[in-house]
């Protein structure tokens, strides 16, 4: 019998890919990160070969090994969400193909990087790298919607041409940084004739985000808080503002402790606070990224106590 297809909402955390001291794939650690965030009660997905787990300096094979493991693990429990991350559109499309055979449900769908050269006057180059994705799948299809000032975001204009275009395009994750575009992104797309979900990546300011209307969130920092942004998300449905404040209060040392300069450290910290809780036995990153300092990381300890997230 055939799965429903995924319906891209809720709360979905993107999970960290661990390394083991020769920088090579730690698979039992992976297993156990990808099981204790399963654990968590009321999440919708789990995302993989995202940001968080460094997919930028996974190859083609390790991006599989990493689908196939998640797959392995979660079973039909748990719907899995897979990056297709590339500048190269017919390796999209073969990222596309195989995420597909390996276990996906939904895939993450990044632009290309060689748009920033541009390709915000060229709309119909987008329009080529998600038509070479969407032609190499039936899953539903998630678009990464970055900032306009990195070049890499998508204008409106183009952004909605390309859902009416793309049946199959069924959520956009948004980090446009932007809080007046954000809310234009959630009323014009909730607004199609084929409604299209907003999912928040806007993890520095969450509460406020998920207030303007977004049907989930789909955030790094999930390998780390997910039961907390379960528990805000759920706040904020129910129209709890007294609730959702409390939680946010508990959220806000997590985002002091992620998101302070540089951001490129982001999901370094992550893995650092996941040893730091037990969750984790080391936490190794590929170069170019560079392991934090011992000051850095008591900082995120001393955040991790304000939120009061212990082992």
């Amino acid at each position: 019998m055939n799965k429903e297809p995924f319906d891209p909402r809720g709360v979905i955390p993107a999970c960290l890919m661990p390394f083991d001291a020769a920088l090579d794939i730690d698979e039992a650690a992976y297993r156990k990160h990808l099981n204790d965030l399963a654990s968590v009660k009321g999440i919708s997905a789990i995302t993989v070969n995202g940001h968080a787990a460094e997919v930028h300096a996974l190859s083609f094979e390790e991006q599989q090994r990493g689908i196939e493991i998640a797959s392995d693990e979660l079973g039909e429990n748990i719907p899995l969400v897979a990056g297709i991350h590339t500048g190269n559109t017919r390796e999209a499309s073969r990222l596309a193909s195989m995420a597909t055979a390996a276990g996906a449900d939904s895939l993450l769908v990044f632009p290309s990087d060689v748009l920033t050269l541009g390709g915000q006057q060229r709309p119909e180059c987008a329009e080529s790298h998600v038509r070479s994705i969407a032609e190499s799948t039936d899953l539903p299809l998630i678009l990464f919607q970055y900032p306009a000032g990195g070049r890499l975001g998508y204008p409106l204009d183009t952004l909605l041409a390309l859902c009416a275009e793309f049946p199959t395009i069924r959520a956009i994750k948004d980090w446009c940084n932007d809080p007046h575009l954000h809310e234009r992104h959630i009323r014009e797309l909730h607004a199609l004739d084929n409604p299209v979900r907003v999912l928040s990546t806007h993890s520095m300011w969450l509460l406020s985000s998920l207030v303007l209307g977004c049907d989930g969130l789909l955030s790094g920092a999930g390998s780390v808080i997910a039961p907390l942004q379960v528990a805000l998300f759920r706040a904020v449905q129910n129209n709890d503002l007294q609730e959702a404040r409390a939680i946010n209060d508990r959220i806000y040392p997590t985002v002091r402790a992620f998101y302070s300069e540089p951001l490129l450290d982001m999901h370094n910290r992550m893995k650092e606070a996941l040893v730091l809780l037990g969750r984790l036995e080391q936490a190794h990153v590929r170069p170019p990224l560079q392991k934090l300092t011992g000051e850095k990381i008591r900082e995120i300890q001393q955040r991790l106590e304000q939120a009061m997230i212990r082992r």
